[in-house]
């Protein structure tokens, strides 16, 4: 089964998550053996972007939970662990507030 972001087509996990964000990997996660100056270049430009779309990280986690839903959705069965209590918050305000 073929699968198109935008009218272009995802051949790997990579391409998922560039085109559903509209950015490279490399430019959150970095490339091994980048110098300095790569590095400080690279995080400005993930500045500016993130300043330009502040909505992108509600879309990083949408892409994930969307990606482990699909692939791992064992991972969303969450049980209570056996022994482990709730603790309930009690207030410790006296007298009548005004």
């Amino acid at each position: 089964m073929r699968m198109y972001i935008g009218g272009h087509e995802v051949v790997s996990e990579t391409d998922f998550v560039e085109l559903a964000l509209g950015t490279p990997v490399e430019l959150w996660l970095g490339v091994e053996g980048e110098s300095e100056m790569e590095r400080a270049a690279r995080l400005d430009a993930a500045r500016d972007i993130l300043a330009d779309n502040p909505d992108l990280p509600d879309r990083v986690s949408q892409v994930a939970a969307e990606a482990i839903e699909a692939f791992a959705p064992e991972l969303f069965n969450v049980t209570p662990l056996a022994g482990a209590r709730v603790r309930r918050r009690q207030s410790r305000r006296t007298g009548v507030a005004a």
